[in-house]
């Protein structure tokens, strides 16, 4: 399809004019409106107006200036269609064979902090995503351009076929079209959501390709990395990879389990990771201790880990990181150039740059995907102070085994159920995760323990359904016990930390994470 008159209305301007110049280099007709115009005008070029064309000026602050059938039906216009040409003829409007639009910035502008309503709304584009869609549903005719990545695209095509598209260009740029007004729409039903802090009626998505990943969780597995456009909170695409091979599709799950925990923490944190469970989390004075406790609480398992850390990583820290044998991957926001120079010194060591740890409000949404369907759900985001905490043993704990109980709950959220973790100076020792009943977790995070599970104390996700598995514990040295409760064998459990001679509190907040 040879093109011989375009319309350009775009809000980026971003290369608009060396576009244009392209096109009059074919004897493409130029029509465009408002800024756009004097955008091209301003640069020498020749451009007639859309008000010229409709007779009709540009009204209401710009909001109208495209609707009008003077314009969408040489868009529209079926070609091979007889009746269409006629009808064209007898209205005396003209064909477009290529529409050049993108649209004002919703996105940026609601992700920018709290913008006010008005201006939110005077960011809604009504004009741009029709005209869009009207050269999208007709791509057998007209060539439909919504991004400045694809101008170099356009230019290469018309050189290619003397000034014409060809139809496998022109689907190719529907396709694109659709994504985009897809997308868009989706940004502004999100923002009503988000007003609303509800559950909506209907979920709609809005993720570009970020990048394709070698393979998904196993080596005969396709994956790719998809991220939400203008996101305003810390996510992993939009950290920077500083060294290594590029992150994989289990390095990638890892690394958003560790940036969870991390999120949680304002002192120096630091969380061995191991298949989205952390084998060993601290925290200390300063980032490298912080490290260093985590790191002791399992290094067996932390082989082939990855470590989330929610500080700026010093050389101190990095000394520390060199000297563990095999860690896959680093995430921190920042690293210091000294420790970027030393830590680099392992080429196959991904360090990922997120920047800032600022995580997003408690009214956003989680997803889980099923077969055919998804699951949604706020986070988890409860916080327990020791005024939220039942007394419920004749032993009660010391005001510092309370604070560390409280760190307990707080990494036991972020193991896989069944969950038991053992903490002792503020660090995991022994952790029990994604079991089948309370009391193997029990058993294993006294395993993992050692000798360190005297004096220690201990959080389950969830209540205990037997005394078992407080007996194992109690049994071990473990001497305080924090668990949300509300088993009906609760006063059992209570009985056998009494007879045991151990503290128990309950939170009545439950932390399961499957």
């Amino acid at each position: 399809m040879t093109i011989r008159r375009a319309i350009l209305t775009v809000y980026d301007k971003t290369n608009i004019i060396e576009l244009a110049r392209k096109l009059r280099e074919f004897d493409i007709e130029i029509i465009s409106t408002g800024g756009t115009m004097k955008e091209l005008r301003k640069g020498g070029l020749e451009v007639k107006s859309v008000s010229d064309i409709t007779g009709f000026p540009e009204i209401l602050d710009g909001r109208v200036k495209t609707l009008h059938p003077k314009i969408h039906g040489g868009i529209l216009a079926r070609r091979d269609k007889g009746e269409h040409i006629s009808q064209l003829s007898m209205h005396n409007i003209s064909l477009y064979d290529l529409v050049v639009v993108n649209l004002y910035p919703f996105e940026k502008v609601v992700s920018s902090g709290e913008p006010d309503e008005d201006i939110v709304l005077e960011n809604i584009d009504i004009g741009g995503p029709t005209m869009i869609r009207s050269a999208a549903k007709n791509f057998p005719h007209v060539t439909v351009i919504t991004s400045p990545d694809h101008y170099g695209l356009l230019i290469e095509e018309l050189a290619e076929n003397n000034g014409a598209t060809t139809l496998e260009f022109r689907k190719r740029m529907a396709k694109a079209a659709f994504e985009r007004t897809a997308a868009y729409d989706a940004a502004i039903s999100s923002w009503f959501q988000g007003e609303e802090g509800e559950f909506p009626q209907t979920l709609n998505f809005r993720y570009n390709l970020k990048s394709a990943l070698r393979y998904g969780e196993n080596p005969h597995q396709k994956a790719s990395l998809y991220q939400l456009p203008d996101y305003p909170y810390t996510s992993l695409p939009k950290g920077k990879l500083l060294s290594g091979k590029e992150l994989s599709f289990n390095n990638i799950w890892d690394l958003e389990a560790g940036l969870q925990i991390a999120l949680d923490f304002d002192k120096p944190f630091a969380a061995v990771i191991k298949h989205t469970n952390p084998c060993g989390a601290a925290i200390g004075e300063t980032l490298a201790e912080a490290y260093d406790k985590a790191l002791a609480s399992d290094p067996l398992s932390a082989f082939g880990s990855v470590i989330a850390l929610n500080r700026r990583v010093d050389i101190e820290t990095a000394n520390s990181l060199h000297e563990t044998p095999f860690i896959e991957c680093i995430l921190a926001p920042g690293f210091d150039d000294d420790s970027l120079e030393l830590l680099r010194k392992k080429k196959n060591r991904r360090l990922l740059d997120i920047t800032e740890l600022k995580r997003a409000p408690e009214n956003s949404f989680e997803f889980r995907p099923l077969t055919g369907a998804i699951l949604a759900q706020s986070p988890d985001r409860h916080e327990i102070n020791k005024d939220n905490l039942q007394f419920v043993t004749e032993k009660r704990p010391s005001d510092e085994k309370l604070v560390e109980l409280l760190f307990a709950f707080k990494i036991v959220k972020h193991i896989k159920s069944n969950a038991v973790v053992i903490c002792k100076n503020f660090a995991t020792v022994g952790v029990g995760a994604g079991q089948t009943s309370r009391v193997d977790a029990s058993m294993i995070a006294v395993r993992k323990a050692g000798d360190r599970v005297r004096g220690a104390v201990a959080a389950s996700d969830a209540f205990f359904p037997m005394p078992d598995g407080l007996e194992a514990l109690a049994e071990a040295g473990v001497t305080a016990v924090i668990q949300p409760g509300g088993s009906k064998k609760d006063p059992e459990v209570v009985e056998a930390a009494n007879r045991m001679g151990i503290a128990m509190v309950l939170t009545g907040v439950r932390h399961f994470k499957h």
